[in-house]
This record gives structure tokens, sequence and C-alpha cells, in this order.
């Protein structure tokens, strides 16, 4: 089935934004009387949503009231501490300069996801930036990607999720989704590739290589008007 859309998950594929992240977390710590923890650490337990990191990362504290004080604190750290990877902002743009759908479908606050990718100048590339909040699951369940390729006005058959987590990887097979990896910045507690992605791909930049130079949307549209 010919690809239509290009779904993204974010922290760790389309940006490294752990600096930011352990800011915060660290932030969180710091109320509880905790010391502050290295990057590295938070690198390896991000993925699965604010709540599973603040649960793993501050266990004193009371979840809710973690999470609340992270995302008070998170606005004054996100921008400052997120940066595209290479060779991203290149691929995104020619993804959309050859007619494919993209969206974001991140467990990020869905707010933070959507102020950054303004910020980073990406907002007219992405039409659809989802987070748990929107369908009210994070994931691995499957609800983001189903409601992101439903507000592309495509299908699952005809998308692909690029993620740099097994967590991604897991996402994408249970909506019956390909899936494809990026070198991304997250380490987790399970090997990504052993998850069992389609594809592993060495550059960001690569994603180019594996699908056509047009979407065969931009013909179809062609073809009917």
């Amino acid at each position: 089935m010919t690809i239509r859309a290009v779904l993204f998950d974010f922290d760790g594929t389309l940006a490294d934004s752990f600096a930011a992240i352990t800011a915060s977390t660290n932030h969180v710590r710091g109320i509880y009387g905790l010391p502050a923890i290295p990057e590295s650490t938070v690198r390896e337990h991000v993925g699965l949503g604010l709540a599973n990191l603040m649960q793993t990362l501050a266990p004193q504290a009371n979840t809710v009231d973690a999470v609340a004080a992270y995302h008070a604190h998170h606005p004054s750290v996100m921008a400052a501490g997120t940066k595209l990877f290479p060779g991203v902002r290149e691929t995104v743009i020619e993804l959309h300069n050859r007619g494919y759908l993209l969206a974001v479908c991140s467990n990020k606050a869905v707010c933070f996801t959507k102020q950054l990718v303004k910020d980073l100048g990406l907002n007219e590339y992405f039409p659809v930036v989802l987070g748990p909040e929107d369908v009210g699951k994070a994931k691995p369940d499957p609800a983001m990607l189903f409601e992101g390729v439903k507000r592309l006005g495509t299908t699952v058959a005809e998308s692909v999720y690029i993620g740099d987590m097994a967590v991604d990887v897991h996402t994408a097979k249970a909506a019956g989704m390909r899936v494809w990896l990026v070198p991304g910045g997250a380490t987790g507690q399970e090997s990504p590739t052993v998850a069992g992605p389609d594809r592993t791909l060495k550059a960001f930049a690569d994603i180019l290589t594996w699908v056509p130079a047009r979407c065969d949307r931009i013909s179809r549209d062609a073809e009917s008007s």
C-alpha cells in the first residue's frame, strides 16, 4: 500500500528535548528534597508519559501534584532546552513538498508539543499535533495513531509512524501501522530494535529514501482537477 501520511513521535525523534525534561524533573525532585539526577538517567525513563516519569523519578511525590509542578515549571525551560535533531527541518519540509500528510503523535503534554512545533518553525507542516489528552490514553495504546490518521483524512494502511523507542514500535504494531526507527536520544528500558520495527534508519534524512519522490495523492488530485 502506498504511503500517503507520515506520523512522528516528538521527544527523541524530531527534537532533543532532554535538557528541558531533565530540568523540570529535577525541579520536582527538589520540591520533595530529592537530589538532582543527570540527563542520562532521565533518558532511560522517558517515553511512557509524564505521569509514569514522575512515578519513576519522584516516587515520594503524589503523582498528580508532581505532574502539576512539572507543568508549572516546564514553560520556563522548554524553549531553551529543546532543539531539532540534524536533518529534521529539511526532511519535514521535503516531505511536505512531496505532498505527504504529516502529524505529530507524542506522549508529551499536547500544549507543550504544539508550542514547541510552533517555536521550532514547523507549525505550517504539521496540521495535526496530538497528545494523550486528545484521546484519553498514552502510547503504547494506539488510540493516538488512529486519531491522527482520522484527522489527516487517510488510513492506517497508507501511513507510517516514525519513532525512536520501543514504545513507538509497540504503539504502531498495535495500530497495524508500519513503523520505522530513527536514531534518537532516549535509551529506554527496552531495545527498540528488538521490539521489531519494519525498518531501522541510520539517519533521519533516510526517510526520504524510502518514500516516493512525489506522494501519489498529488497525481490523483491532478487527474481529478
